[in-house]
């Protein structure tokens, strides 16, 4: 909850000129670029991961994903990197997680497909 606050300043905080998203290449060229890029990248991972694993499982997961990065990145916590890392840590658990789907041999998966 405290990360999905923070995520959330930090994407109030960026200018939106007519509502638009704004002209950011990721992954960003400063700290408030680099975590607004973190945050959609973590969005996109955690948006497939809804859709292949059933609800409470991946509440499960959300857990213990938030735990573990928490706990890997605890010596950070004070400083201003922290909600960088720890976005950036549960989307590489949730990417791992999603490689773990695809079919073995790349096949049945045209995005894979060589």
């Amino acid at each position: 909850m405290k990360r999905l606050l923070l995520l959330g300043a930090l994407l109030v905080a960026l200018p939106a000129a007519n509502a638009q998203e704004p002209k950011i290449q990721c992954p960003g060229e400063n700290t408030v670029e680099m975590r607004y890029c973190a945050g959609l990248s973590w969005e996109q991972s955690t948006d497939q991961l809804q859709r292949k694993i059933p609800k409470a499982l991946f509440q499960q997961w959300q857990g213990a994903t938030r735990a573990l990065c928490a706990r890997a990145y605890a010596p950070y916590k004070d400083g201003t990197i922290y909600p960088q890392v720890v976005v950036g840590c549960d989307d590489n658990l949730n990417r791992a997680l999603l490689q773990e789907f695809r079919p073995l041999n790349n096949q049945g998966d045209p995005e894979r497909a060589p």
